[in-house]
């Protein structure tokens, strides 16, 4: 039987820090002002706790690659939960004010709200706490929205790409019921973990028939709504321009019957731009990765569930940073690989993409390995 085999990273090029990109763990006190090659600040940081996944979504973790016989990363392989909180420290250290919890699903972490709790405990340079969120499918909110909320996580963003139940099933590809979700994001809501957004990832003639419908269904709610394109993250998802429906196109779609009013950025570096019903019940947000860039302002960094550090969405090659945890580096020495790392960046792939002239990208990171 032929099989289509599409790796999520490659190993052979998952080397030191130094051998990998010339960067050397020079040992640095972080002074909270870390910018890169291009002036951005370090602000955010994305944690993936786990390269696994529950649901087998079309444009994420395709069955026909994801398969039973699909080999994970194995446990001795992951980044314990001490290992990154002294990660995380570091960045913090550096200016990282907002981190995330991703995945794959990082609810099916074991005792991840143990890992909530060592991070919530962090401090900035100047005493605040770190704004501390986690992006999940919703499978598992119910049972653990209260014991997240305890242990110190501020917010949850829930994926959920169509209300309607047979649409839905047919895009997990697991035949997982919306009701479920939705029970999970009630429960996240009385846990009191807030503001809620729901993020909805719309590819043309799949679920682009449920713009409406997801607006309608979330307006004047406590709920914050927002449609994310169809990217052309990693290699498995079979993605071509043609599928996308841009921005502009959602935006027009819903104030067509429900007005919208553009509405001022949140914070500088923010994903999503804002745009409130003009009748005050709510707002909405769309991310435009594709056809309007904001990499002028990307502030995030990644860490995967092993201990690579990306430095891109889009990134093809990530940089070791467990060699230097597990290996006797100092957090001096981790905080310099860091601050290394950060300064020499220039990413900015979705400002080049399609440009004339610019090389093919080489084989990009899959996004259930390094999260959204």
């Amino acid at each position: 039987m032929n099989k289509r085999v599409i790796p999520i990273v490659d190993y052979r090029q998952a080397m030191s820090l130094g051998a990998a990109a010339g960067y050397l763990p020079v040992p640095t006190t972080p002074t909270g002002l870390l910018g890169d090659a291009l002036g951005r600040p370090l602000h955010d940081l994305r944690i993936s706790v786990t390269d696994r996944c529950n649901f087998r979504c079309v444009y994420c973790m395709p069955k026909d690659v994801f398969d039973k016989e699909y080999q994970f990363l194995p446990h001795s392989a992951l980044l314990t939960f001490e290992e990154i909180t002294r990660v995380a420290r570091q960045f913090v250290a550096h200016g990282v004010r907002k981190i995330r919890l991703t995945g794959g699903e990082p609810l099916l972490r074991k005792n991840v709200e143990r890992l909530v709790g060592m991070l919530a405990a962090l401090r900035t340079p100047d005493g605040e706490e770190v704004d501390l969120t986690l992006t999940t499918n919703g499978t598992l909110l119910r049972q653990k929205a209260q014991a997240l909320k305890d242990a110190g996580l501020k917010r949850v963003t829930v994926s959920l790409d169509s209300l309607d139940d047979e649409s839905f099933r047919r895009m997990n590809d697991v035949d997982f019921p919306v009701a479920r979700v939705l029970d999970g994001i009630e429960a996240a809501h009385a846990a009191g973990l807030g503001p809620i957004k729901i993020n909805m990832v719309v590819k043309k003639g799949l679920n682009d028939h449920e713009i409406l419908p997801m607006a309608r269904h979330f307006k004047g709610s406590p709920y914050i709504l927002r449609f994310i394109e169809y990217m052309d993250v990693g290699s498995s998802n079979g993605w071509r321009m043609d599928e996308v429906v841009p921005s502009n196109e959602v935006v027009r779609r819903i104030a067509a019957e429900l007005p919208l009013v553009e509405a001022d950025a949140n914070y500088a570096g923010e994903t999503a731009e804002r745009w409130r019903y003009a009748d005050g019940s709510g707002e909405i947000g769309v991310i435009s990765s594709v056809t309007h860039a904001f990499c002028g302002d990307c502030s995030r960094a990644r860490l995967s569930t092993e201990g690579q550090v990306y430095t891109c969405l889009f990134g093809s090659q990530g940089h070791d940073l467990r060699g230097i945890v597990r290996n006797g580096g100092s957090d001096a020495e981790l905080a310099g690989a860091i601050a290394q790392l950060w300064s020499h960046r220039g990413d900015r792939y979705s400002e080049l993409r399609g440009n004339p002239g610019e090389a093919a990208a080489p084989r990009k990171v899959e996004m259930s390995y390094i999260g959204g």
